[in-house]
């Protein structure tokens, strides 16, 4: 994962493009994933650990009624959290991931390693259901790493209308 990690990162700083991370079941494990690295406050504005749904609505702005409607693990709440990320730190891109890492809190909808990660670059919005097997431990390190997946992915789209020119 190291090489993912400063190959995100070299692209980020590349570009001149400030991160803004929203994490509440890795708990903060993709802002040190990047932080482990020199040279990540070229890139990384905040990473904001939101576990508990209080604190998504307070920092970054998921409304309540997307949190009663959705649950804290979807599509719906991941987007916000990016969106409110993003805003909040004033950062071109923003990764948010939320998920059950076990060992309880699953529901028979969302069994653990249930996991929703979401990117926002300006205005553009994408987002990603997953599901990973395994421990609590691996649930995570599954998340970070799918979130480091679709953070270069989505790096890699922007630099096409370049490679083009």
């Amino acid at each position: 994962m190291n090489d993912l990690v400063q190959h995100v990162g070299d692209r980020l700083a590349r570009h001149g493009l400030r991160l803004a991370i929203a994490e509440s079941c890795t708990g903060g494990m993709l802002a040190t994933r990047l932080t482990d690295r020199p040279g990540a406050s070229r890139y990384l504005i905040a990473g904001l650990v939101t576990y508990a749904d209080e604190s998504k609505t307070r920092f970054l702005g998921v409304r309540p009624g997307t949190l009663a409607a959705h649950g804290a693990v979807s599509e719906a709440v991941a987007l916000e959290m990016a969106q409110g990320a993003r805003l909040a730190c004033a950062a071109d891109m923003a990764v948010a991931i939320t998920g059950i890492a076990g060992p309880g809190g699953a529901t028979d909808e969302k069994p653990v390693g249930t996991v929703w990660i979401a990117v926002t670059v300006h205005e553009n919005q994408l987002s990603r259901a997953c599901r990973f097997d395994g421990d609590r431990a691996a649930v995570r390190e599954h998340a970070v790493r799918a979130a480091l997946e679709m953070m270069d992915s989505t790096l890699s789209q922007l630099e096409a209308p370049l490679r083009r020119s």
